[in-house]
């Protein structure tokens, strides 16, 4: 299961980790992020080991979103070594996602 990262938490799961890093930004009332949602859930079993994947919901963590210029929803950002390497905004394939994670692995 995808972890619940926060403002609160976001520095010592995200940015301390040493693993790359998928986050995906949503919010419930966002269509498109309800679309992406499963399949973040699916790659957080498939990369369990490999990779952390979590969400931030940008209504409960402003903090972080603004931090990252988060304006448009879904956005997900692949962090390795406490840096973006990558970043895909709107709902897309699950393919694209795990060629972005994959090349950061």
């Amino acid at each position: 299961m995808a972890l619940e990262i926060t403002d609160a938490n976001f520095e010592e799961l995200v940015m301390n980790s040493d693993k790359p890093v998928l986050v995906d930004f949503w919010a419930e009332w966002c269509g498109p992020c309800r679309m992406i949602g499963p399949v973040v859930e699916e790659m957080s079993k498939e990369y369990d080991g490999k990779a952390v994947i979590g969400k931030v919901n940008v209504d409960h963590n402003p903090g972080v979103s603004a931090k990252f210029g988060v304006r448009n929803i879904p956005t997900i950002l692949f962090i390795k070594n406490g840096e973006v390497a990558d970043k895909s905004v709107g709902a897309v394939p699950k393919a694209q996602l795990a060629s972005k994670l994959d090349a950061i692995l």
